[in-house]
C-alpha cells in the first residue's frame, strides 16, 4: 500500500509504502524537478519530496506551477492521492502519479465569476494613487529584459518608490527589494491600479482601465527582423483592431535604435505620442558584466567553449523548434551547449539535456547569457540585435528560411544579405561554419555596419537615461 500527504510546515510531499525501500524517487515537471529523500529499513519506506527548489545558485524558491509526474522506482502508485492543499507558496494536488503545482491563489478567484468580481473591482479603483511602478516582463513568465534593467536603475536613483513584479507564480526571484504579485490576485489587480506608472515589454492582457495620472511605459523587447503587428502578412481586420486598441493604452514607447523607431511607430500606429532612442536598458550589462561569474552560477569551466542556441518562437507550433541536437552539437563543436528556448515555449515545453548540455530557458536575465556565451546560434531572434553589442560571433540556423519570410511572417530586410554571419541549413553546415578559422574576419565589415546602425545607443548607460526620463516627466517621484 503506498500513502502520500503535505507536510505544510516543511514544504514537503511525503510518499510512503511497503515493502523493499525504492532505490530513488523523483519528481519530474517540464522546467524542474527534485530527488527525493529516501528513508526506511525493513517492510516499510519513506520518500520526502521537497516542494522547493534552487535554480542557478539563487535562493530557494516554490517549484514551477506545472504537470508533474511522481516516480518512485517503478512502484505503481494508482491509489495516491492529496486533495488540493494551499501552501505559502504554491498549491498542489496528487492523483496516483500526477501531481498539480499551481500559483497561490485562491481557486475562488479563479473562476469566472471570482475574476468578474476582482476585475469590477479594480475598474471601480479610485487607482494611481502610489508612488509606484508596476513591472512586468513577457506576461509575468519571467523577471528580467528591459523592465528588470529599469527596476535595478530606479532602485539606485529612487530607492523610495515602490516597485512591483507581475510574475506566473512564486518561483519567479523578483529584484530585491521588489513586491511579488501573483497574476490573478487581489494583490495583483491592486497593484495594477494602484501604481502610478506601468513598465511592460509585452501586450497589457485582461482587462486594462487606465486611472487618472497613471502612465504606461512600453519598452518593447527587441529590434524586429520579423514583421510585427499591422505589417504581418494577411489582412486580418480583428488583428488591426487589437493592435490599435493595443497601442493606444501606451504613453510612451521605447526603441533601440532609429531603425525600431521607425518600423515600431508604424507597425503599431503608435503616431502623436513620444517613442524615447535610448539603446536597451537590458544591454547595458554587456558592457560592464562579468562573464566568469555567469558561467561560475552554470556550473562552466572557464577555458570550456560555450555556444549559445536561442532561437525564436514559431507561430504554427507551440513548443521551441528542433532543428539541433544540442548534445550531438556539444560534442563535434567540443563545446558546451546553452539552450535558450523562447520566452512563448516556457509553458509549452520540456527542458533539453544531455552531455555538456544546459537548458537555461528558465534563466532569468538573457543578458547574462550572451555575456557567458563566447557564440551565439539563433535564426530569426531579435537576440542578434543584443549579441552584436558584445562583437562575438553569431551563426544563422536557419532550415526553414523560405517558409518564414516567405509565408510565417516576412521580414523587413534581407537578412542573407546583411548578416555578420553565415547562414546554414543544416546542423552539419552548422559544424562546420564554427570550425571555420576565418569567420570574423570574413564577417568584419558586416559586422562593423550592422553595430554602427544598430547598437548606437548600447553603451551601459541606457537603464539610467530611462529612469532620469521617466523622473524628469514626474512619472514617480524620487
Amino acid at each position: 500500500m503506498t500513502t502520500a500527504r503535505i507536510d505544510e510546515s516543511a514544504q514537503t510531499l511525503i510518499v510512503a509504502g511497503t515493502g523493499a525501500k525504492p532505490a530513488s524517487a523523483e519528481l519530474i515537471g517540464p522546467r524542474a524537478r527534485v530527488s527525493a529523500r529516501v528513508t526506511g529499513r525493513g517492510a516499510t519506506w519513506t520518500a520526502t519530496f521537497p516542494l522547493q527548489a534552487s535554480r542557478w545558485g539563487g535562493a530557494s524558491l516554490p517549484l514551477p506551477s506545472g504537470e508533474y509526474a511522481l516516480s518512485v522506482d517503478g512502484i505503481a502508485l494508482d491509489g495516491v492521492h492529496v486533495a488540493t492543499t494551499m501552501l505559502p507558496g504554491l498549491r498542489v494536488a496528487v492523483e496516483g502519479s500526477a501531481v498539480t503545482i499551481a500559483a497561490p491563489v485562491d481557486p475562488v478567484y479563479e473562476t469566472p465569476e471570482g475574476q468578474s468580481t476582482l476585475e469590477e473591482r479594480y475598474v471601480a479603483q479610485a487607482g494611481g494613487t502610489e508612488n509606484a511602478v508596476f513591472f512586468e516582463s513577457f506576461y509575468g513568465r519571467s523577471v528580467g529584459c528591459n523592465p528588470r534593467a529599469i527596476d535595478r536603475a530606479l532602485a539606485e536613483r529612487a530607492p523610495g518608490v515602490t516597485r512591483y513584479w507581475s510574475v506566473v507564480d512564486l518561483s519567479i526571484a523578483v529584484p530585491e527589494g521588489a513586491v511579488a504579485v501573483v497574476e490573478g490576485s487581489p494583490e495583483w489587480w491592486h497593484a495594477r491600479g494602484a501604481a502610478r506608472l506601468l513598465v511592460v515589454n509585452d501586450w497589457l492582457r485582461r482587462r486594462f482601465a487606465r486611472k487618472p495620472g497613471q502612465k504606461v511605459l512600453q519598452t518593447w523587447h527587441g529590434t524586429p527582423l520579423k514583421r510585427l503587428a499591422l505589417h504581418r502578412p494577411g489582412f486580418d481586420p480583428r488583428r488591426m483592431a487589437a493592435v490599435i486598441k493595443e497601442s493606444r493604452r501606451w504613453d510612451v514607447l521605447l526603441a533601440q535604435n532609429t531603425y525600431s523607431e521607425r518600423i515600431l511607430r508604424k507597425a503599431y500606429a503608435f503616431f502623436g505620442r513620444p517613442i524615447w532612442v535610448e539603446g536597451y536598458p537590458r544591454n547595458d550589462a554587456l558592457i560592464a558584466g562579468d562573464a566568469r561569474a555567469i558561467r561560475s552560477a552554470l556550473g562552466i569551466r572557464d577555458h570550456e567553449r560555450v555556444l549559445l542556441y536561442a532561437p525564436t518562437w514559431r507561430d504554427d507550433r507551440a513548443e521551441m523548434v528542433d532543428f539541433v541536437d544540442a548534445e550531438d552539437l556539444a560534442q563535434a563543436a567540443d563545446a558546451v551547449v546553452l539552450v535558450r528556448g523562447h520566452s512563448r515555449t516556457i509553458g509549452t515545453d520540456r527542458d533539453r539535456s544531455g552531455a555538456r548540455v544546459i537548458d537555461v530557458t528558465g534563466f532569468p536575465e538573457t543578458a547574462q547569457l550572451l555575456l557567458a556565451a563566447d557564440a551565439l546560434i539563433t535564426d530569426y531572434s531579435s537576440v542578434m540585435f543584443d549579441f552584436s553589442v558584445t562583437g562575438k560571433p553569431m551563426y544563422f540556423l536557419v532550415p526553414d528560411l523560405d517558409h518564414y519570410r516567405g509565408t510565417l511572417r516576412g521580414f523587413y530586410f534581407d537578412l542573407a544579405a546583411r548578416a555578420p554571419g553565415p547562414l546554414v541549413r543544416t546542423q552539419e553546415e552548422l559544424v562546420a561554419a564554427l570550425a571555420d578559422p576565418h569567420h570574423e574576419a570574413a564577417y568584419a565589415t558586416r559586422y562593423a555596419a550592422w553595430r554602427a546602425q544598430f547598437n548606437g545607443r548600447d553603451d551601459g548607460e541606457a537603464a539610467q537615461r530611462v529612469v532620469e526620463r521617466i523622473l524628469d516627466q514626474g512619472y514617480v517621484t524620487a
